[in-house]
């Protein structure tokens, strides 16, 4: 017998329950035919690259397979009948993994990170960070300015005063 993982995508608007039940259906057929499902995961649903027969959203389900060519070709086939199933896809492999698959890895991952921290650290990095752009800046100014040989202001124009406009008197003063 060889090894297969076989996902398949569900309607959108089907329910959890209606998935488990496909998934049992599907784990039948193929223990008819003298294979097993050695592992079932249930992804949830996930939004599409791409529109499937007018869907943007789908259940996403995997199985994994210890079964013979025959007991594949006729899950697909039941597969393909059913209005539920907008895609599969069936995959020999040379192993079966065990444990959880990369996707439930990376569900479980993203569920313990820190979801009020932000970009980079959040608020708690900011506070240790004070003025790093700042002083970022004026360093390359500084290293800007020691390379062409200039004075760091020399091209700049000078600032006016804050917002009040300046008037020149006969005597050729500014107030």
């Amino acid at each position: 017998m060889s090894f297969y993982e076989s996902v398949y995508i569900a309607r959108p608007d089907i329910s959890a329950a209606q998935v488990e039940a496909l998934t049992q259906s599907l784990t039948g057929i193929v223990e008819e035919n003298g294979g097993k499902v050695t592992k079932t995961e249930y992804w949830g649903v996930k939004s599409l690259a791409y529109r499937i027969k007018k869907n943007r959203k789908g259940h996403y389900s995997l199985l994994n397979l210890d079964a013979p060519p025959a007991a594949l070709k006729e899950m697909e086939r039941n597969m393909r009948l059913s209005e539920d199933v907008i895609r599969y896809m069936s995959v020999r492999v040379d192993q079966l993994e065990e444990g959880p698959s990369i996707v439930m890895q990376n569900k479980s991952s993203r569920d313990g990170r820190n979801r009020g921290a932000g970009f980079r650290g959040g608020a708690a990095k900011k506070a240790d960070n004070s003025g790093g752009n700042e002083n970022r800046q004026a360093a390359n100014v500084k290293a800007r300015t020691e390379a062409d040989g200039a004075q760091p202001d020399a091209g700049k124009p000078q600032a006016e005063t804050a917002g009040a406009p300046t008037e020149t008197t006969d005597a050729g003063t500014e107030t």
